[in-house]
């Protein structure tokens, strides 16, 4: 099993690109269940795209991937089901119901793995689809979707922005007969990369101002080329590993716009952030400041994804830093780990109340999920002496050479 070895203690500093988004490529690659052949750009080399990957293989696609490229050719497809172990894989693979549904007219999937942060009910998938007219039912484990008559445009209202939910709507309704309107969908920027990709693959999606989607379906999407955009909760990460050094970083191939509530985060802690059309520079100096109030929200709130990373900064900070998350029930596990290395951690509920060190210390700690497996790494770098980080499966899931990339910046990080 492999693992992180961190000697603490280097600045880093230097350039980095920034990978696509994994939010974005993995409801994309589904989506290409509905066009006639698709080539999807800067897509990342993770566990999570070779999981997709293997569910269009299974059900009949035709890939072939060069570098950051990938072609898919859904023909034929030979099934309409996804096994256990696939869907196991990851927890996004749900997000294949809905184009499976919409390209088919029947589905079989198993409920989905991935990271344990909690409940992840997807009722909100469920009641939405069975009011574009699929008619669904449990089985031992496995959700039977079958369409009677035909999917038909509706009027939705997400009593909660569920991203998950959002997707699978769209990817249904972009062929269905009619309209449909998505009343408080998710609003964030992989939302609307999923909604430019069926456009130009010849579906009709509008976001509206005040978010609600608007989709008239088509008979069927055409031949598509697109490009993922930029992953913004690996940039945050990284500008995270660059604060807790007191170094400083540029990250290009970014959309700044998309990171706009972390950067103040960031600017409270003592960091000097620059931000360019495409690119973001962050110096620290000296040890970072407490954050008064972290609360993670739906976007554009502060990101559920970027807690962990920036809780692993506020654990040498000067004074007590407060954290609120609102997206997840268990987003707090690696604050154990973390505790391995002298921080100060305690949690209530929803409430973690960080009390800021001076040092932290080279421990041994065991990745638990993939944004707390990275916040664990964030604070190796800054901690006195070695650690060593287990089970980083988790990690690979979300960040493209994690290790590979924080060494080009000067880390002392080996992957054994």
């Amino acid at each position: 099993m492999a693992k992180y070895k961190i000697e603490g203690g280097s600045r880093l500093s230097g350039e980095i690109k920034i990978h696509g988004a994994k939010n974005s490529v993995l409801p994309i690659l589904a989506a290409t269940l509905l066009t006639k052949e698709s080539t999807i750009h800067n897509c990342p080399d993770l566990t999570d795209v070779v999981a997709a990957c293997n569910i269009l293989r299974y059900l009949g696609c035709a890939i072939d991937t060069q570098d950051e490229d990938i072609h898919i050719v859904p023909e034929e497809l030979s099934c309409c089901d996804i096994p256990d172990g696939l869907m196991r894989e990851m927890r996004s693979s749900v997000v294949f119901l809905g184009a499976i549904i919409a390209r088919c007219g029947k589905a079989r999937v198993s409920l989905p793995g991935g990271c344990e942060l909690g409940p992840r009910p997807i009722d909100l998938h469920l009641s939405s689809l069975e009011k574009l007219g699929v008619v669904i039912a449990e089985d031992h484990g496995y959700l039977e979707c079958s369409v009677p008559d035909k999917l038909r445009g509706a009027n939705i209202l997400l009593p909660f922005p569920s991203v998950g939910a959002t997707e699978n709507i769209m990817l249904a309704a972009c062929t269905a007969e009619g309209d449909t309107v998505i009343h408080n969908p998710a609003r964030e920027p992989e939302i609307e990369d999923l909604a430019n990709f069926l456009n130009k693959a010849g579906a009709k999606v509008t976001i509206r101002e005040n978010g609600s989607i608007y989709i008239s379906g088509v008979q069927g999407l055409t031949a598509v080329e697109y490009s993922v955009i930029p992953d913004r909760i690996a940039a945050a990460t990284y500008l995270c590993c660059a604060a807790i050094t007191g170094g400083e970083v540029l990250l290009k191939s970014v959309v700044p716009e998309h990171m706009n509530a972390i950067f103040p985060m960031l600017e409270e802690a003592g960091c000097a952030v620059m931000v360019d059309q495409d690119s973001v520079f962050l110096r620290m100096t000296g040890r970072p400041k407490a954050i008064k109030l972290v609360r993670t929200m739906p976007y554009p709130g502060f990101p559920t994804d970027a807690q962990s990373p920036l809780m692993a900064l506020s654990c040498i900070a000067t004074g007590t830093s407060v954290y609120v998350e609102n997206i997840f029930e268990s987003r707090y596990k690696h604050a154990a780990e973390l505790a391995r290395m002298g921080a100060r951690i305690n949690i209530e509920g929803r409430v973690a109340v960080v009390e800021g060190v001076e040092t932290l210390h080279g421990a041994t700690m065991v990745c638990t999920d993939l944004r707390g497996g990275a916040a664990l790494v964030t604070a190796a770098l800054a901690a006195e002496g070695m650690s060593e980080i287990t089970h980083i499966s988790h990690i690979e899931r979300g960040y493209q050479d994690f290790d590979k990339n924080l060494a080009s910046l000067g880390a002392n990080i080996v992957k054994v």
